[in-house]
C-alpha cells in the first residue's frame, strides 16, 4: 500500500513539473502590447504548424524604401482551422496588413491580433491569439 502511495505521489509531482514547463512558452513578455504595430506586405511563407501558425512576409520601409522580412505568430493551427482555416489560406505572393504587438527587442516580428486581405478582416475564431 505504501508503494501505491510513493508512487502515486511520485506521478503527481511529475505531472505538475511537466505541465509547468509545457505552459510557460505561453507568456507575453516578449512581445510590447502597449504599442501595438502595423505593417502591410507580401506574403513569402505561410507554416501552417505547431505550435503556432507563422507568417512570413516582405514589407516595404516607408522611411528607406528598403524591404524589411517580417514574421508574425499567430496561435495553433488546430484553433485555426476551428475558424475555418487551411494550409492554404494564405499563398507566397498574397497581399495582407498584419497589426499585433511587436517583439521587445527590436526584431521584425510581432504576435499578429488581426489581419486583413482584400480590404476584409479575416476571422482569427475570436478571443485571444
Amino acid at each position: 500500500m505504501k508503494n501505491k502511495l510513493m508512487l502515486a505521489c511520485v506521478a503527481i509531482g511529475l505531472l505538475f513539473l511537466v505541465s509547468g514547463s509545457a505552459f510557460a512558452h505561453h507568456g507575453a513578455a516578449a512581445y510590447d502590447a502597449a504599442k501595438p504595430v502595423t505593417v502591410t506586405g507580401t506574403v513569402t511563407d505561410f507554416q501552417f504548424v505547431n505550435p503556432h501558425v507563422i507568417i512570413s512576409m516582405d514589407v516595404k520601409d516607408p522611411s528607406t524604401g528598403k524591404i524589411e522580412k517580417w514574421a508574425g505568430e499567430l496561435t495553433s493551427p488546430n484553433r485555426l482551422a476551428r475558424a475555418g482555416w487551411t494550409k492554404s489560406e494564405f499563398k507566397p505572393g498574397d497581399v495582407l496588413t498584419m497589426t499585433g504587438s511587436p517583439l521587445r527587442s527590436g526584431a521584425l516580428a510581432m504576435a499578429i491580433r488581426k489581419i486583413v486581405k482584400n480590404g476584409q478582416e479575416v476571422s482569427m475564431g475570436g478571443g485571444d491569439n
